[in-house]
């Protein structure tokens, strides 16, 4: 059987969670991998077939998705080619991470498309949502990646159809310690921002992972470092708590982990405020900015002895042979 296994490549965590989907794949057929965006730091160890432009959200720098150069970014005209010149027909199955190209193609060309996603489940009706409505917001993830069949994941199984979240292999076999320090993960602050508002708390270790730098520095109480996948997880490991916007697979592993965990939603992106209310009904603090009003909040976080328990059991290979099973 030969599978195409289309994975979004805007941020890193379509491209964790692929890591060990891609070799659960491999167990039922030849799989060839498809990666559209533009905003991943994080190589896969598998050869891509198909590496596209696609449509990535452009991250910002003041906490936000730079909503213009996102669309400068991204040309009708080349996203139609890309659409025509996929050869979906040619695959006996094809399986998509909120990936638009393939998604798109399979639906011009009558082809069924097997969603696999996050978004999924945070779009489920029984997920939980913010208070603020974002008509626009929902309806770009609604129709950016249509899918014939959908399976989702999502910080608890809040519906059929929905798994909790997978966590890889590389952060289960982590030696869990405290060191005493707070690992950062915000793409869309840049590094100046940052700086300004993390050394605010003079008495804290800071271990930020920044896009927006190659090389490592210190400033005060706040080490920068270049985003590096295996780095990055050693620090949450080791780690007091960890501060990060409210993705999906950051956070997920960040509990998976036992640490004390601080979200702040990305502004124009509604995925990260759907996440956003899940975690705060589980009981993880959010808060909307890094700005100075938003201090006693962060304050009593980092005093805080609070963690959420989660169960992440490791059912990857199972959800997999259960969809392949069902849809061959």
């Amino acid at each position: 059987m030969r599978i195409l296994y289309a994975v979004q490549g805007t941020g890193n965590g379509h491209l964790c969670r692929a890591m060990d989907i891609i070799p659960c794949l491999q167990e039922h057929g030849e799989v060839d991998v498809l990666v559209s965006g533009i905003q991943a730091d994080i190589p896969l160890p598998f050869d891509v077939k198909y590496k596209l432009h696609g449509l990535s959200f452009i991250f910002g720098k003041h906490g936000g998705v730079d909503l213009w150069r996102t669309f400068i970014s991204s040309t009708v005209r080349k996203f139609s080619k890309e659409i025509n010149s996929l050869p979906v027909e040619q695959y006996d199955m094809v399986i998509n991470d909120f990936e638009p190209i393939s998604a798109w193609a399979c639906h011009l060309k009558d082809k069924p498309c097997i969603g696999l996603s996050h978004q999924i489940g945070a779009l489920d009706p029984l997920s939980p949502k913010p208070n603020e409505s974002d008509t626009l917001g929902k309806f770009i993830m609604k129709n950016y990646a249509p899918s014939t069949f959908a399976y989702g994941f999502h910080f608890k199984s809040y519906s059929e159809n929905m798994y909790t979240p997978v966590i890889r292999q590389a952060v289960r076999d982590l030696e869990i310690e405290d060191k005493g320090h707070y690992t950062v993960y915000l793409p869309s602050y840049d590094d100046g921002h940052l700086l300004k508002h993390l050394s605010r708390f003079d008495d804290v270790k800071w271990q930020v992972f920044s896009k927006h730098n190659k090389k490592a520095f210190s400033l005060k109480n706040v080490q920068i470092n270049p985003i590096n996948s295996d780095a990055f997880i050693n620090s949450m490991a080791q780690s007091s708590g960890v501060l990060c916007g409210a993705g999906f697979e950051t956070p997920a592993e960040a509990l998976y982990l036992g640490k004390k965990l601080l979200v702040i939603p990305m502004k124009n992106q509604y995925e990260q405020h759907l996440n956003a209310a899940s975690l705060k009904e589980m009981g993880v603090p959010v808060i909307k900015s890094l700005k100075k009003k938003y201090e006693y909040d962060m304050e009593s976080w980092l005093y805080s002895k609070s963690r959420v328990a989660v169960d992440y059991p490791n059912k990857t290979a199972e959800i997999i042979h259960n969809i392949v099973q069902k849809h061959k």
